[in-house]
């Protein structure tokens, strides 16, 4: 490859093509591809290098904390979860084309945030942008984005994320202006972007942390209206327990 033909393929940013120029060629000769073989091949391999290029992009913008996927999720050690429903969720990504909350209630360690995060990859996989935050970290900035006038620009960034995780709903209290901004959040997104919630607590223990009971109902309607519910409170702590010390 001459110096020209190099500088053209980096102003073009085929990264792809610069690499395999070599190995495209060798390929074609060993297998006497044609000049219109060659050249689909070529753009077919920079298509799929870049696309796979935006994928790990999005995946890294998730801020995902560990890459949990449905295929190593222990079914067989929580026989009362409807694994039937909720692979049929998660093949057809229905969820994602009819903007459908998704919400796991259960007791911790029984893997909601596992089953979340599966479905938030398969997302990000598809093409969708994604992002895994957990509530206390969420009301947290929207709480701090207050103090600098900022928050209509916080809301409208996690308002436009494709599909969103929120992780541990109820784990802590909340400031009644952080109720108020989180239900703002979820009035922006409602019937219009997917969000997947996990909480260890059921709906009629929200009141505890939340301490407003007009918004609790106000959000748990808007969160249940376009939602499928997936109840995890009779399944088993999927955590190893450590042994007794002798």
């Amino acid at each position: 490859m001459n110096e020209t033909l190099r500088e053209s393929l980096k102003y073009l940013r085929l990264g792809g093509l610069l690499a395999q120029w070599d190995p495209y060629l060798k390929l074609a000769a060993e297998k006497r591809f044609s000049h219109d073989h060659l050249l689909n091949h070529v753009v077919a391999e920079e298509c799929r290098i870049k696309r796979e290029n935006a994928r790990q992009r999005r995946l890294r913008g998730a801020q995902i904390p560990e890459a949990l996927v449905i295929e190593t999720f222990p079914f067989a050690r929580q026989p009362k979860l409807n694994q039937k429903k909720i692979m049929e969720l998660y093949d057809t990504l229905g969820y994602m084309r009819h903007s459908q909350n998704l919400i796991w209630l259960g007791a911790t360690g029984c893997g909601k945030t596992g089953l979340a995060t599966s479905f938030l990859i398969h997302a990000i996989n598809q093409g969708y942008t994604g992002r895994y935050v957990r509530f206390a970290d969420l009301v947290g900035e929207l709480y701090r984005a207050v103090a600098d006038h900022s928050e209509t620009k916080v809301l409208k960034t996690y308002g436009a994320i494709d599909c969103l995780q929120i992780d541990e709903i109820g784990y802590v209290e909340v400031e009644p202006i952080q109720v108020g901004l989180f239900f703002t959040l979820m009035q922006q997104r409602h019937k219009k972007k997917p969000t997947l919630i996990t909480s260890n607590l059921g709906f009629g223990d929200w009141r505890s942390f939340l301490k407003n009971d007009q918004l609790t109902a106000a959000l748990i309607d808007r969160l249940t209206e376009n939602s499928h519910v997936i109840n995890m409170k009779e399944c088993v702590s999927l955590r190893p327990k450590l042994k007794p010390q002798p």
